[in-house]
C-alpha cells in the first residue's frame, strides 16, 4: 500500500512538473480534454445499457421536457426570425423544399442537449481551473449548448429547403461536428482565459 501511494505521488509530481513547463502545457491540456470527452462517451453508453439506473424516470422526464422546449424554440426562430412557413405535427417540423418536396425534421427526445450538458458538466468539473469562475462558467456553457442545439435544428430545417435529400449528411457530419466544435471552443476559452491566465500575466510582467 505504501509503495502504491509513493508511486501515485511520484506520478503526480511528474505530471505537475510536466504541466508547469509551458512547452508541454498545450499537449497536456488537449490530452486531458480528449481523455475526459471519450471517457464520458463510454460511461454514458454504459449507463444507457442499464436504462439510466437508478434515475431512469428523471432522465426520461428531462428528455421529454427538453425536446418539447427545443421544438418550441426552433419553431419560433423559423417562423419569426426567418419567416419560414412550416407545418407542425406533434414534434415534427414539415417544410416545403425548393423542389416542391415535403421534407421534415423530427425533434425527438434523442435530439435534446442532455448528453452534451452531461458532457460539459463532466469535462468542466474534472478539468483544472478556479472554482470561483466555474460557478458561473459552467451554467453559461449549458445555456450556450442549448442555444447551439436550436441553431442545429433551425440550420437543418433551412438547409433541407434547397437540399431535401441531404438530411443524413447534414445531421451526422455537419451539425454534429459543429455541436462538439462549440464545446471544444468553450473549453479552449476556459483554458486560455482562466486556467493559464495568471501564469501568462506573470510571465509578461
Amino acid at each position: 500500500m505504501k509503495n502504491f501511494k509513493k508511486h501515485l505521488q511520484n506520478t503526480r509530481n511528474t505530471f505537475d512538473k510536466l504541466y508547469a513547463n509551458r512547452f508541454y502545457q498545450p499537449l497536456v491540456d488537449v490530452s486531458l480534454f480528449a481523455i475526459l470527452i471519450f471517457s464520458f462517451h463510454f460511461l454514458y453508453h454504459a449507463w444507457i445499457n442499464v436504462n439510466f439506473y437508478p434515475f431512469r424516470a428523471q432522465i426520461d422526464w428531462l428528455f421529454r421536457e427538453n425536446s418539447a422546449l427545443l421544438f418550441d424554440q426552433s419553431c419560433w426562430v423559423l417562423q419569426h426570425l426567418f419567416g419560414i412557413d412550416i407545418v407542425t405535427h406533434e414534434q415534427t417540423i414539415h417544410i416545403l423544399s425548393n423542389q416542391n418536396q415535403i421534407t421534415y425534421v423530427e425533434v425527438a427526445p434523442e435530439c435534446t442537449s442532455l448528453k452534451q450538458w452531461m458532457h460539459w458538466l463532466f469535462l468542466m468539473l474534472l478539468f483544472p481551473g478556479p472554482w470561483k469562475h466555474k460557478l458561473w462558467y459552467i451554467p453559461l456553457g449549458l445555456i450556450v449548448i442549448q442555444f447551439v442545439n436550436v441553431i442545429r435544428i433551425v440550420g437543418l430545417s433551412l438547409l433541407l429547403i434547397p437540399y431535401p435529400n441531404s438530411f443524413e449528411f447534414l445531421h451526422n457530419y455537419i451539425f454534429k461536428t459543429f455541436f462538439y466544435f462549440m464545446i471544444f471552443l468553450m473549453w479552449l476559452i476556459w483554458v486560455e482565459c482562466f486556467v493559464h491566465r495568471k501564469k501568462k500575466v506573470i510571465h509578461t510582467s
